[in-house]
């Protein structure tokens, strides 16, 4: 079937010349480079956008250099340490060893509960109930106790106790010493240390609860000589000293500028969910 036009159209298409279609086509192509250009100038006079002038941040960390560096310690790190020191657990638990995977994020703990059994414990996994592993560092891992963060450390000490007495480490100068007998270890007798080489040979770092000092956790340093005559753990908590609390470090530094050659220094420890007291002799230098 073949459509022509009708009489009308074909008068129409009379009229409409070769000149006036290419005049159309012409204005059209006007009228889109007009918009265009109306766009560009747009572009160019108005900012980037909205916020204003935008430029790129300047890496870097915030604060000065030597207040970056007061509040690192590389020899000593604590979790949490920007936000203030965390508790160190009070549970019955044995931490034996570390193991730390950045790359995977698949770290772990061997733990060892109050049964004395060990276990392997990954990152979020439960320890005992209501306790679950939430970090785990070089020598020591975070725990989440019911919401509330707390350390456990490796105990790094030596000189386990016997049944006939306490094993305990030579003092450099001093001269060699029996194993104290069974009757001196149950009262916490250990053997004479002077001044210095406490604070040689033991580091203290605040333990902070609710924003108040409520002890010092002690760790070995310097050759530890003193530390492991003195009956300390990684980790134990120094209560009190010379039956006084232990409220921060001027505490501790007035009670070493009072020690005496042959005076008593008795000190109270938390250890784990115990208490322990400890008795030594201060020697002359």
């Amino acid at each position: 079937m073949r459509l022509s036009p009708t009489p009308r159209l074909r008068a129409l298409l009379r009229r409409i010349s070769a000149l006036d279609l290419y005049s159309l086509g012409e204005l059209l192509l006007l009228a889109v480079l007009a918009i265009q250009g109306a766009r560009l100038f747009w572009a160019i006079v108005t900012p980037v956008g909205p916020l204003g002038d935008w430029r790129a941040a300047q890496p870097g960390a915030g604060g000065s250099p030597a207040a970056i560096l007061r509040g690192f310690d590389p020899f000593f790190r604590v979790s949490g340490a920007q936000s203030g020191t965390a508790a160190v657990t009070s549970l019955q638990l044995t931490l034996f060893g570390t193991r730390i995977d950045d790359a995977t994020g698949l770290s772990s703990a061997i733990i060892a509960g109050p049964d004395g059994v060990q276990n392997s414990v990954g990152l979020g996994e439960e320890i005992v109930p209501g306790v679950r592993l939430k970090a785990v560092a070089f020598d020591h891992v975070t725990i989440d106790r019911g919401g509330k963060a707390e350390e456990l450390y490796i105990d790094q000490s030596s000189g386990p106790a016997t049944a006939t007495g306490v094993q305990v480490a030579p003092i450099p100068g001093a001269a060699p010493t029996a194993s104290a007998p069974a009757g001196s270890a149950a009262a916490g007798m250990l053997p004479g240390v002077n001044a210095s080489q406490l604070k040689a040979d033991i580091g203290f770092t605040p333990r902070i609860d609710s924003g108040r000092v409520t002890g010092m956790v002690v760790r070995s340093q310097g050759s530890g000589a003193a530390f492991r005559a003195m009956g300390l753990k990684d980790g134990d908590v120094v209560t009190a000293a010379g039956g006084r609390a232990i409220a921060g470090a001027a505490d501790l530094d007035r009670l070493f500028s009072g020690l005496t050659p042959g005076s008593s220094l008795s000190i109270t420890v938390e250890r784990g969910g115990q208490t322990l007291s400890l008795t030594t002799t201060i020697r002359g230098q």
